[in-house]
């Protein structure tokens, strides 16, 4: 099966422009209608479109192309108000885990999102926002869940892909490595946040400013969800305390 990608600029973080994916006969991810994408769907045959998450940059233009192709649009189960509400199309089928679109299989890969998902196909996966090429993934509270995120990189991991197909940025031919770069620097920077909240930090601001040692400027607000999704994991699991409501954190 061919796997083709179709940049489309878009008012995103994750560098200005969001992948589309004609994988067999779907249309993964239409995040905006431009000629390209309108010339590559229109040489071949669409009979599905699905999305890997209902972020506003991977959506755009699910009903301009709905209604294009005359396509089966699929959501996850389960999120049907959720992609509804970001599409604006009520989905004609819904799927699970192990089900498939098309010839792609269905992978759960919540964390980013929580409804987000992946697709398999016998040449990699289409991994939506849970990996790319450089840098990081932004896994943001409330909706950032970061356990389930690092579950999400373990997963693929031991499915050892050929090759991921990202959101953003460049296919990742490495995908092994990619990966454990992702999860090495979601532990690093957790191990970070602990140390800063057993070294006193008691709140987010303060957490934040001991664990980044880098120039927030322009992003602080996402760095200090980013450090709530951690302090939720850490909470969860009985190593530090966390009051999502004020922001207060102590050592449990």
């Amino acid at each position: 099966m061919t796997v083709k990608r179709i940049p489309v600029p878009t008012e995103t973080t994750a560098g200005g422009e969001t992948n589309a994916y004609l994988a067999g006969t779907v249309l993964i991810d239409p995040a905006a209608r431009t000629d390209t994408l309108d010339a590559a769907v229109a040489e071949r045959r669409v009979d599905h479109i699905a999305i890997t998450h209902a972020h506003p940059d991977h959506v755009a233009a699910v009903a301009h192309y709905a209604a294009e192709t005359g396509a089966t649009v699929h959501a996850r189960r389960g999120r049907e108000a959720r992609f509804e509400a970001a599409t604006g199309v009520v989905p004609d089928r819904t799927f699970v885990e192990g089900e498939r679109v098309g010839d792609l299989t269905v992978l759960d890969t919540p964390g980013h999102a929580p409804d987000h998902v992946a697709f398999e196909t016998a040449g990699g996966i289409v991994s939506g926002d849970l990996a790319r090429a450089s840098g990081s993934v932004a896994v943001a509270a409330p909706e950032g869940d970061m356990r389930a995120y690092l579950v999400a990189l373990r997963r693929l991991l031991a499915r050892d892909p050929p090759r991921l197909f990202p959101g953003h940025g460049p296919t990742i031919d490495d995908p092994r490595a990619t990966l454990r770069r992702l999860y090495d620097h979601r532990l690093d920077r957790e191990r970070r946040i602990e140390r800063a909240v057993r070294a006193g930090a008691d709140s987010v601001d303060a957490v934040l400013d001991a664990a980044y040692d880098q120039d927030l400027t322009g992003v602080r607000d996402l760095a200090a969800a980013t450090v709530r999704a951690h302090l939720d994991k850490l909470a969860a699991e009985g190593r530090v305390r966390f009051d999502r409501e004020t922001g207060q954190v102590g050592v449990a």
